[in-house]
């Protein structure tokens, strides 16, 4: 069945445009190219893809009234003065390790301790916004 809705890379190639305009405003397309198979699609169907996945962090608040955020789905960890604080940092962190993971993505996608990451990087590099990733954060009172 897949294979009936696959597009040739070749033709793809010659009507390139047309193929571009037709995801950004029909729908995604999947592409073959010899036994490769790709699926390209807008950064809004992307971003509705990954809609489903969540970063959710459990938080301790220490002795001295800071607060610590460790997030659950990558092993980020980050303290502030506050919630607020914490968050924004942890946001800070998903960001920064989002464009390190992308730039070495050969290796992180295949390490089976990081491979579970791709869709919250690909979530975080949409998103591009450290504010709005640390507002999306669900945080749980953690236990000792």
């Amino acid at each position: 069945m897949m294979d009936m809705l696959m597009e040739q890379a070749t033709n793809v190639r010659k009507e390139w445009s047309a193929v571009c305009d037709s995801v950004i405003h029909e729908k995604p397309k999947f592409i073959k190219r010899t036994r490769d198979k790709m699926w390209f699609s807008s950064l809004e169907t992307m971003k509705n893809i990954l809609d489903i996945y969540q970063f959710t962090a459990q938080k301790w608040i220490e002795e001295d009234g800071t607060v610590t955020l460790s997030l659950n789905e990558i092993d980020l960890v980050e303290n502030g003065e506050n919630e607020d604080a914490a968050r924004f940092k942890l946001a800070q962190s998903i960001l920064e390790y989002s464009v390190d993971y992308y730039n070495n993505y050969a290796v992180y996608s295949q390490s089976t301790n990081r491979k579970s990451h791709i869709p919250y990087i690909f979530k975080a590099l949409i998103i591009d916004d450290a504010k709005q990733i640390g507002e999306i954060i669900q945080c749980q009172d953690g236990e000792n």
